[in-house]
């Protein structure tokens, strides 16, 4: 994938966000920690999330295990295909620069919901990450928990598929470029994807019948 020349805001601009977090303790409390995507949870975090839910700045987040941002990761799909990112070298997360990505999405400030919960949110943020104008279809996946990276290890996943009617998706900004491509197409690039990402893609190989 080619690499435009897109403006973005300073690294240290999100550092010093107040981001949505949750305590670790609070998360994990009727079940233990987890590796992959929980399907049967999502409404029972859903309710964890908004009673425990707390702000504090990016840059203290980002390095304190404690507590976990929320990120909502939205999948796109259209006849069969997934829309497949490339994150810039200069990301504001930069232990993730230069990877593949399937996932639209962000960390969460205190005014991106303060009328609306945070699944409305999540498909509002994917309506600013890329222009795109047809109808969707929004399908809940589950709840994603990946403790074997330092990125992993400070934030938890809420994984929707939004399934278009057109072809017609692009990036605004955060990442290179994107492009949408069939599942055969993206396990040529599995290797370098990000942690999680890889997860969504190997649950999708094996509930393909959401593509469908």
């Amino acid at each position: 994938m080619q690499s435009p020349q897109l403006q973005e805001q300073p690294i240290s601009h999100h550092l010093n966000e107040e981001i949505l977090v949750v305590p670790r303790a609070a998360l994990f409390t009727t079940i233990s920690a987890w590796h992959g995507i929980e399907q049967s949870m999502l409404e029972n975090f859903m309710n964890i999330i908004q009673t425990n839910a707390t702000y504090m700045p990016r840059a203290h987040a980002e390095n304190d295990p404690k507590y976990k941002q929320i990120i909502p990761y939205v999948l796109f799909t259209y006849n069969q295909k997934l829309f497949v990112m490339q994150r810039k070298t200069s990301a504001s997360e930069q232990r993730l620069a230069g990877k593949f990505s399937l996932g639209i999405g962000g960390h969460i400030r205190q005014e991106d919901i303060q009328n609306n919960d945070i699944l409305s949110w999540a498909r509002r943020e994917f309506q600013e990450e890329v222009t795109y104008q047809g109808a969707l279809k929004t399908h809940p996946i589950g709840v994603l928990n990946d403790d074997t990276s330092d990125v992993g290890k400070v934030h938890l996943g809420l994984i929707l598929l939004v399934t278009g009617t057109t072809d017609q998706i692009a990036i605004k900004d955060e990442h290179k470029n994107g492009t949408l491509l069939t599942l055969e197409e993206c396990q040529k690039l599995y290797d370098n994807m990000e942690n999680w990402s890889k997860i969504c893609f190997d649950f999708i190989l094996k509930h393909q019948s959401l593509l469908l």
